[in-house]
């Protein structure tokens, strides 16, 4: 399970807090982060397998260059791969168990926000119910091959679902954009539950939309 310090380790890197090419020290993001060296220890090879750091020495880490469109796209054509996926699912009808896990998902995802406000692991925890909201779906397509090219978008820096940061983003702006994709989320599902492909389709493509607003990436007749 991802731990909070992963993910602000990893805000630091979207933020431009530690650009391309900076080596990555345990002690010096440890004390940055008033934590132990211990979960920055485990930290590091997890955000290496995201693709945000690469390997620097015999044992260290240093970050990755990539671009927020860069990020963005892949986004994109993650969700355009997970349109499709959800298609198929719709279109030859969802297994009952199907949709009983991803209404889980979505009662987790209601908890988080019932208050109105938003509790400082938020974040964190929605991370955790994205991801394997997004999986169940990926899972269920029941196609190797569309997995496969899922999971390679997976490996560009904040393209995967569980990876939730946010870039030169208010705090309640943080709010808005995560409520914003759980309400996307009970859509897609009652999409899927009713037999409409197109609908679902659209819906987990569109779903592209809470990444462009998280990542900072703002466009207007389609350019930057």
């Amino acid at each position: 399970m991802e731990s909070p310090v992963t993910q602000r380790i990893r805000e630091l890197i979207l933020t431009g807090a530690l650009p391309a090419g900076t080596r990555v020290a345990e002690a010096a993001i440890a004390e940055r982060l008033g934590v132990s060296r211990t979960p920055v220890r485990n930290a590091l090879p997890a955000l290496a397998t995201e693709g945000l750091l690469e390997p620097a020495g015999k044992r260290g880490f240093a970050v990755r260059g990539f671009t927020v469109e860069d990020s963005f796209r892949a986004t994109e054509m993650r969700c355009l791969l997970e349109g499709y996926a959800a298609r198929e699912i719709a279109a030859r009808g969802a297994a009952p168990e199907l949709i009983a896990a991803l209404r889980s998902c979505l009662e987790e995802g209601d908890r988080i926000f019932r208050d109105g406000e938003l509790a400082d692991d938020a974040p964190y925890h929605y991370s955790l119910m994205n991801q394997r909201f997004h999986q169940l779906i990926v899972e269920a397509a029941g196609n190797h091959l569309l997995t496969d090219l899922i999971h390679r978008v997976y490996s560009v820096p904040f393209a995967a679902p569980g990876v939730v940061a946010f870039n030169d983003v208010q705090r309640e702006e943080v709010l808005s954009i995560l409520s914003s994709g759980q309400h996307q989320h009970h859509a897609i599902v009652d999409a899927l539950e009713a037999g409409q492909p197109d609908l679902a389709e659209a819906l987990m493509r569109g779903h592209s939309s809470v990444a462009r607003r998280s990542l900072g990436v703002q466009r207007a007749n389609g350019t930057l």
